[in-house]
C-alpha cells in the first residue's frame, strides 16, 4: 500500500508516511518523551515525565514494531528529510467493525507541517482496508491541542470518559470518534 507522501517547503517529496522498522524504536520513543513533556507536564505527575527511562521505552516499541499482538496492531512513523518526526500505533476494539488508535504524537518542533494529518489519514485508510468502519482515540480532557486536530478531521467527542490513576490527580480521557464512511460508503 502507498502511504501519503507530501511535498516539504522546497517542493521535494522529502516527507511521507510509512510502517515503523525494528530501527525507529529509539527515534518513536524520543518523539514520545519529548512531546509528553511538552504537552502533558501539567497532566501528569513530575515523576512519570521526568523519570523516563529511554531503554525501556524504546524496548516497548521495538516489541510493538516486530512483534505485535495481532496483524490488526501497527506502528507507523512521520518521516520529514529521513528524520522520524511522529508516529501512530493503532490496533483493534473489541468491538466488531471498530479500530482505536492508540497514539498519535509529532514532536512539537516538527508541528503544523502536515505530519499529524498524514499519520491519521494513513491510520483511517489501513483500517477501511480492513473492513474497518470506526475509529476511537482517548484524549487527555485538558488536551484541547489534540481535540482541535481531531475535530478539524472530522472527529467529535462521543460521549465516553475514563478515568486513569496517575499516581497523582486523576486523569480523566474522553473517547473521541470517526466514522470511516457514512450510509452511502463515502469518506468523511
Amino acid at each position: 500500500m502507498e502511504l501519503p507522501r507530501g511535498r516539504g517547503l522546497s517542493g521535494r517529496a522529502d516527507v511521507s508516511v510509512r510502517p515503523a522498522t525494528t530501527g525507529d524504536a529509539e527515534a518513536i520513543a524520543r518523539v514520545q518523551v519529548v512531546t509528553w513533556r511538552t504537552a502533558y507536564r501539567s497532566l501528569l505527575p513530575a515523576a512519570v515525565l521526568d523519570d523516563w527511562d529511554d531503554d525501556a521505552a524504546t524496548t516497548n516499541w521495538r516489541a510493538a514494531v516486530t512483534a505485535p499482538p495481532t496483524s490488526a496492531h501497527g506502528v507507523l512513523v512521520a518521516v520529514d528529510a529521513g528524520t522520524v518526526v511522529g508516529f501512530a500505533a493503532y490496533g483493534p476494539s473489541d468491538d466488531a467493525g471498530v479500530a482505536e488508535l492508540a497514539a498519535l504524537f509529532v514532536e512539537p518542533r516538527w508541528g503544523r507541517r502536515g505530519h499529524g494529518s498524514r499519520l491519521l489519514a494513513a491510520v483511517a485508510d489501513l483500517a477501511t482496508e480492513r473492513g474497518v468502519r470506526t475509529l476511537h482515540t482517548w484524549v487527555p480532557e485538558a488536551d484541547d491541542v489534540t481535540a482541535r486536530f481531531l475535530e478539524s478531521a472530522g472527529w467529535a467527542p462521543d460521549g465516553w470518559t475514563r478515568t486513569l490513576d496517575t499516581g497523582a490527580a486523576p486523569l480523566t480521557q474522553l473517547r473521541w470518534t470517526t466514522l470511516l464512511d457514512d450510509e452511502e460508503g463515502a469518506a468523511p
